[in-house]
């Protein structure tokens, strides 16, 4: 899951991890105990976190990945250069399958992914996955999809 062209500068990677790591100290996990944060980075250089927040009723969780979009996309921000994920699972983990349906309705196939693990130490890089939205949705649906042509 590896991707050796990055448009991300270091800065930006490593604020963006920053981002998620503080993030997760916002969780909500009552009941799992697993926190998790997300940050997106905006092309105006803003970044947008957010932390999974549990519902008794399970179905009423939301992920850390989906809570950071829709705080931006409720805010009117839809363009994203970047995305990091963390916990505190010790091994980078990756977004769940309705994450990734998720970010990729908002982002484009080819946009950074950053999956850190909980101690991950600023600047060393070390024991990161870097990915795609199309490396984590290979052959995936998207909004582009809906405007092909139909047969009766």
């Amino acid at each position: 899951m590896s991707v050796s062209t990055w448009s991300l500068s270091v800065d930006d990677r490593e604020r963006l991890i920053q981002a998620a790591l503080s993030a997760k100290g916002r969780a909500y996990n009552p009941y799992s105990k697993f926190r998790v944060g997300a940050a997106l980075l905006t092309p105006d250089g803003q970044i947008i976190s957010g932390a999974n927040v549990e519902n008794a009723s399970y179905g009423g969780t939301i992920c850390a990945e989906r809570t950071a979009l829709v705080k931006a996309v409720s805010e009117g921000t839809k363009t994203f250069v970047a995305l990091a994920v963390t916990s505190d699972v010790d091994s980078p983990i990756s977004p769940c399958g309705i994450c990734r349906q998720f970010i990729r309705e908002f982002c484009t196939l080819k946009m950074p992914i950053i999956l850190a693990p909980s101690l991950y130490v600023a600047g060393s890089g070390e024991r990161l996955i870097e990915t795609t939205v199309e490396g984590l949705l290979p052959h995936s649906f998207g909004p582009e999809h809906l405007e092909m042509p139909r047969k009766p």
